[in-house]
């Protein structure tokens, strides 16, 4: 029997959404689905719970939970990777409560900047352990990375693992859709192409039975500009770039130096930017998982639809051989995205069938927009080599490469900051020289 094994499979709602989706896929009947995760009771939850859904749904699959984690890899054709290293508290809350002391606000802290900077530092070291695990008892499975930051995730795993690996994220499926739907524009027969990096991709074409949406897209995110709403910052982009970015407004904000500024904190109302939004995120989250817990896990009639995540149309491809086009997190080989580093990890449309992920040439963005990317794959960079060579300095220079941080603290706070987290974080990073 063939199997899928899911890494952070106490993420029940996750879970739920991928493996059910594969539940409703014919050709992945017959696989396994191999459940890990370090905390034993969200594994054990996650297991009721699709045990349940396998028999509402009538499916064959096979589930069954592991606590040995090279166990759940052996013999696995696909993993799936939706961990998070060190959780709300005490990590997240970390990453931004120290920060705050030197006068550094944030609003998600899970791609860039200091917070996604230290969430990379907790993480990479353990998908390298994923990666000697999967080496030795499933090495020829395709790894299927959820988890952010996700370009400096998947770019670690690609440069230094030898794992095959693609990083998935929803931004790219839904941002056409939301941007029309936001407009009030009709969202059938429309076409569109999207390129760059995780978080920061750009929506570069977008037409509806040819012809080009942009201008009356820009003409009506214009005469929005003075009316309060949840996308502001990525309309002011737009407006100031050329393009629409794949991510929202409240993670954009903070991947580039214009919205937080201690200087000008009026830009706070001016465009709806949600300080501190992830840690109100989390705590919601918290309590209503104590809410949906009973009637999620112990739900015999728990029904499901197939969602848009991509993962389950991946495996599908994958043993179908009928091709499918994603938006895949690969890294800039070849130069698929002429104008960025080849060190990158670069989001680009990709062909999946069963030889694999292919990512397409995109050639060179426009030069603005590079240049923006430029900015984060900086510090991601720097961020991968602080986690493969365990040197502080590399910590040190990726923060002080960040836009967000660099904009706001002198060399001598970011270097103070950098050496609070480190302490603060503890037995969650390695020791670095």
């Amino acid at each position: 029997m063939s199997k899928i094994t899911f890494l952070g499979a106490g993420s029940t709602v996750f879970a739920k959404n991928v493996l059910g989706d594969c539940m409703t896929v014919p050709t992945l009947q017959d696989f396994e689905f191999a459940l890990y995760d370090i905390d034993h009771e969200r594994l054990k939850d996650s297991e009721v719970m699709l045990k349940n859904m396998k028999k509402k749904l009538k499916s064959t699959g096979n589930i069954v939970a592991y606590t040995d984690r090279k166990e759940a890899l052996r013999g696995a054709k696909y993993v799936i990777n939706a961990i998070q290293v060190g959780g709300y508290d005490p990590s997240t809350i970390i990453d931004f409560e120290i920060p705050k002391k030197y006068g550094l606000r944030q609003t998600i802290a899970d791609t860039v900047g200091i917070g996604g900077l230290f969430r990379s530092l907790r993480t990479i070291p353990v998908m390298m352990d994923f990666a000697k695990d999967m080496q030795e008892v499933c090495p020829d499975a395709w790894f299927l990375n959820y988890t952010n930051p996700m370009a400096a995730l998947t770019g670690a795993m690609l440069r230094y693992t030898g794992i095959k690996t693609v990083g998935l994220c929803h931004s790219v499926q839904v941002c056409t859709d939301h941007l029309l739907k936001d407009l009030d524009m009709p969202t059938d027969n429309v076409q569109w192409k999207i390129a760059g990096i995780n978080h920061m991709a750009w929506l570069l074409e977008v037409t509806r039975n040819g012809q080009d949406l942009y201008p009356e897209i820009k003409k009506r995110a214009k005469e929005r500009q003075n009316t309060i709403h949840d996308d502001m910052v990525r309309y002011e982009l737009m407006q100031r770039f050329g393009y629409y970015i794949t991510e929202s407004s409240e993670h954009n904000a903070e991947y580039h130096p214009y919205f937080i500024k201690k200087r000008y904190p009026e830009l706070i109302d001016r465009f709806n930017i949600p300080i501190d939004k992830y840690l109100r995120r989390c705590v919601n989250q918290i309590e209503a998982w104590k809410a949906m817990r009973e009637e999620l896990v112990h739900n015999k009639e728990l029904a499901h639809s197939r969602t848009g995540e991509y993962g389950s149309y991946i495996m599908e491809a994958m043993e179908t051989n009928v091709p499918i086009k994603i938006g895949g997190n690969v890294m800039n080989t070849g130069g698929l995205i002429s104008n960025l580093p080849e060190k990158a990890c670069v989001e680009v449309p990709c062909l999946v069938d069963s030889s694999g992920v292919t990512p397409t040439h995109v050639g060179e963005l426009p030069e603005q927009l590079a240049a923006l990317n430029r900015t984060n794959i900086n510090t991601q960079l720097l961020t991968i080599e602080a986690a493969m060579t365990s040197k502080k300095e590399h910590i040190y220079q990726a923060a002080m490469l960040d836009p967000h941080t660099s904009a706001e603290l002198s060399i001598d706070d970011i270097v103070a900051l950098c050496d609070d987290l480190i302490e603060a974080h503890g037995d969650w990073l390695p020791e670095y020289k």
